[in-house]
């Protein structure tokens, strides 16, 4: 999810937290337990001060290691740590579990959009995204905006209203889940271009009924097209070039850091006035008839490296950086 989002199912569950007895009649318990929710909602994403450092540094770890099995302990316990010593009359265990619950909660969500984390570490390093609820989703945002509106002018009691927010979300998530993969299931029925051993990724969109696809095809190349209530409409083919360049970007740390990110990378070759530019691109997020996240190496005709770039350009900046067309 986008950080406006976590912030707002932080503040779901502060408001879900006033079911804790405890919470609901100590008031410092009830500050530590709120702060904790905050903090711990957001805490996994501290990694993005990452592009301070550089833009392969930011790639290559957000939402790595942040978002690991022990970071999630890690961030509940300081967090409370933090909490404890400044509020020392506060309930350190319910202060634990609820912040523990928002950290959790961060990186599940976080499983279900396109970008995805690596959530199993240090048991695999594979990233889990499972394409069921875009970065930002206007229903999630929306329904925690009007549950937090009603909490905060008193209009209703948080014992009702989080509860069935909670609910309701749980059912949306269950069928957006189940959505996604009878979709999936059927595509091979709602592809005319469809041929035996081909596999398709759906992505979802803002809008419940739109789904952006892609599909491997057997001679390697991408489909790459949008799923709308009118049907199946492939946009273009993205082909991957084979050619010496290619392959001597793959030892450069920025194409290794992008191919470690993603299994959607397509590489493509530009002889220039110098050699060559290889731009990798990852067709999972084509926007506005563009790539633009990229891994770009600079190479002289003898396929040494001149420079190298990782991140989210548009055609535009990179004509006017790097002088392709």
């Amino acid at each position: 999810m986008d950080t406006v989002s976590h912030i707002a199912i932080g503040l779901g569950l502060a408001g879900l937290s006033q079911l804790d007895p405890l919470v609901a009649e100590h008031s410092i318990t009830a500050t530590a337990v709120f702060i904790g929710i905050m903090l711990g909602s957001q805490a996994p994403d501290v990694d993005t001060i990452l592009k301070l450092k550089s833009n392969e540094a930011y790639v290559r770890n957000h939402r790595g290691f942040s978002h690991s099995i022990p970071m999630m302990l890690v961030w509940t316990v300081v967090i409370t740590a933090l909490l404890s010593w400044s509020m020392p009359a506060s309930n350190w265990q319910h202060t634990f579990a609820w912040t523990g619950f928002a950290v959790v909660l961060h990186v599940f969500t976080d499983l279900f959009n396109t970008y995805g984390t690596q959530a199993v570490r240090p048991f695999s390093e594979e990233w889990i995204s499972w394409n069921i609820i875009s970065l930002f989703d206007p229903f999630i945002f929306t329904t925690h905006l009007v549950a937090v509106t009603l909490w905060g002018f008193n209009i209703l009691s948080p014992i009702l209203i989080f509860p069935v927010l909670y609910v309701v979300l749980i059912g949306y998530f269950v069928w957006r889940t189940l959505v996604h993969r009878r979709i999936l299931r059927r595509m091979p029925q709602l592809d005319p271009e469809y041929s035996d051993g081909e596999r398709y990724t759906i992505i979802p969109t803002v809008a419940w009924s739109n789904w952006n696809v892609v599909k491997k095809q057997l001679d390697g190349a991408f489909r790459v097209g949008h799923l709308r209530r009118s049907g199946l409409i492939w946009n273009e083919t993205a082909r991957c070039d084979s050619h010496p360049a290619v392959e001597a970007s793959k030892s450069q740390s920025a194409v290794k850091t992008f191919l470690y990110f993603t299994r959607y990378g397509c590489a493509s070759v530009q002889p220039t006035g110098y050699g060559y530019v290889v731009r990798w691109v990852d067709v999972r997020y084509r926007h506005r008839k563009q790539y633009p996240f990229v891994a770009l190496v600079m190479m002289n005709s003898n396929f040494e490296p001149l420079d190298t770039y990782i991140g989210w350009i548009s055609e535009k900046q990179m004509k006017h950086q790097y002088g392709l067309e």
